[in-house]
């Protein structure tokens, strides 16, 4: 049988479909990563990124108005991940992820470490530096501040596209089977959760035209996730 295409391919390793430009998604990988070192589990415990991209789902750009008004509301739950509104030109705002996705895709040939955490520095350029990683240049000097990619090796590989296959794949896998939103979480034994822990209702308009109200928000499903995910890599191993 051939195994669910959304789930980790070891025990050791989380799935996080998500979008880079989601403040949901920013949201879950902080702390994904910050309950990953509380509870010691660095170097025993992989995040494999994979890609929901919006703009493809909805066929246009995430529009900068929603972004926007998100920022204080979601942020406000974990202001440590790092955010501010956007504070340049509206023509220097990106208007496509597909290539900072790429590169975490990308990224994996080198490691799993290096793709997360060319994935955390590209979130923190976007959300809290103002950054558009949508360009190559600022994709690898993201890369570069990571101390964990090697930038050569990323540049040959968005130079002839290589990981370019692997972002339409996920989208598809996204679009055709059970992965509900960025973000959606995926543990080797079938557990999944979509947007962890937030319940989120949108007032006087849909994104970007009302705003979003955090009807619910409980961290310790994180704490919940990176143990069971623990204790899989203990029975798998016994």
């Amino acid at each position: 049988m051939n195994r669910d295409p959304r789930l980790p391919d070891s025990p050791d390793t989380i799935v996080v479909f998500s979008d880079l430009n989601c403040s949901f998604a920013h949201l879950a990988v902080y702390r994904l990563h910050e309950a990953r070192r509380r509870l010691g589990l660095e170097g025993r415990l992989w995040f494999d990124h994979r890609c929901f991209p919006l703009e493809l789902f909805n066929r246009t750009v995430n529009e900068r108005p929603g972004v926007d008004s998100e920022v204080s509301v979601v942020g406000a739950l974990d202001p440590g991940a790092g955010w501010r509104l956007w504070q340049g030109p509206d023509w220097t705002y990106p208007v496509t992820m597909l290539p900072p996705l790429e590169a975490v895709q990308a990224a994996k040939a080198q490691s799993l470490h290096a793709s997360e955490q060319l994935d955390l520095a590209l979130r923190r350029a976007f959300w809290a530096e103002g950054r558009c990683i949508s360009l190559r240049h600022e994709i690898l000097d993201v890369a570069a501040s990571t101390g964990a990619v090697d930038v050569g090796a990323l540049a040959e590989a968005l130079d002839d596209g290589r990981a370019r296959r692997a972002v339409m794949d996920q989208f598809e896998t996204a679009r055709h089977g059970r992965v509900d939103c960025s973000p959606h979480v995926f543990l080797y034994d079938g557990t999944d959760v979509a947007n962890p822990g937030v319940r989120a209702r949108w007032v006087n308009g849909d994104f970007g035209v009302g705003f979003p109200v955090i009807e619910a928000d409980d961290p310790t499903v994180y704490t919940d996730l990176l143990a069971r995910a623990a204790e899989l890599i203990c029975e798998t191993a016994a």
